[in-house]
């Protein structure tokens, strides 16, 4: 019950301070691109060469076969463009805080919606991505289907995903600096322990239980469900318990972490 509590004011909190929020997410977008003569285009420019790079090499160059009876590029969008938005989020959030030192030092604010700034970034960006993935598919000859809604329920998992793991890093990071270069290398090593360029078929059964330990596989994995095998979320029940008590456990480890560490920032900082 106490944690329902906490969630529900984690909640009103956030509606309360949505104008700030919105603010936020604008400042952050501007004082990360202001410099440059784009602008906050390259926040759409870089992720859409990588994906154009992938295209020409995999699909012109080498011209990769098929993998389930779809061109691989494809295939691979489908897993590659929810791992920009897990990558891309965790490690802004992770210097939410050490970016915003003055709100944590000179305004009241609660400070554990600034990691909700980062996310909510990188989730504009993310729209962006999806609905040029499916421009992809279209262009290809597939035709949109109720089962690319659920790419919206993989993106809310994302976030809930995010929001809890972000709360232990942002805070951790503030005590041990090390920590955000730590955080890199994780996601490095996620890409490629993630089946984003291969296939989890790959693997021999008795060991793929360990790669679906990892969350971000139910992340990529739900997004080709959507637009390639369509199969609704709630056809793989026990993936999706393994993956909301995983995440549960994160959310309310995040938050009980921040909450503890959260009086020590000023200090620190």
């Amino acid at each position: 019950m106490r944690y329902i509590k906490a969630f529900y004011r984690f909640l009103r909190d956030i509606y309360q301070n949505r104008r700030l929020l919105k603010d936020l997410v604008k400042n952050d977008f501007k004082s990360r691109y202001l410099n440059n003569y784009l602008g906050i285009l390259w926040a759409f420019i870089q992720p859409t060469i990588s994906v154009l790079i992938f295209w020409f090499v995999f699909q012109v160059g080498f011209k990769a076969a098929p993998v389930q009876d779809v061109p691989f590029i494809l295939w691979l969008v489908a897993g590659m463009i929810p791992w920009f938005f897990l990558s891309e989020a965790l490690a802004s959030a992770t210097n939410a805080i050490l970016d915003s030192t003055f709100l944590v030092k000179k305004i009241v604010f609660r400070v554990s919606l600034l990691p909700i700034v980062k996310i909510t970034s990188a989730v504009i960006v993310h729209l962006f991505f999806m609905a040029f993935m499916m421009s992809m598919y279209i262009i290809y000859g597939y035709e949109p289907n109720l089962y690319w809604l659920q790419m919206f329920y993989y993106l809310f998992s994302a976030i809930i995903l995010l929001l809890g793991i972000s709360w232990i890093t942002s805070s951790v990071v503030i005590f041990f600096r090390d920590l955000g270069q730590l955080v890199s290398m994780s996601i490095q090593f996620g890409f490629w322990l993630t089946p984003i360029f291969w296939s989890l078929s790959m693997v021999p059964k008795e060991y793929r239980w360990l790669f679906e330990l990892n969350p971000a596989h139910y992340i990529t994995q739900g997004y080709r469900d959507a637009l390639i095998n369509h199969v609704w979320f709630w056809e793989k029940p026990m993936e999706a318990l393994q993956f909301w008590g995983i995440t549960l456990v994160f959310f309310v480890l995040g938050a009980i972490v921040f909450r503890k560490l959260r009086p020590h920032f000023a200090d620190v900082l």
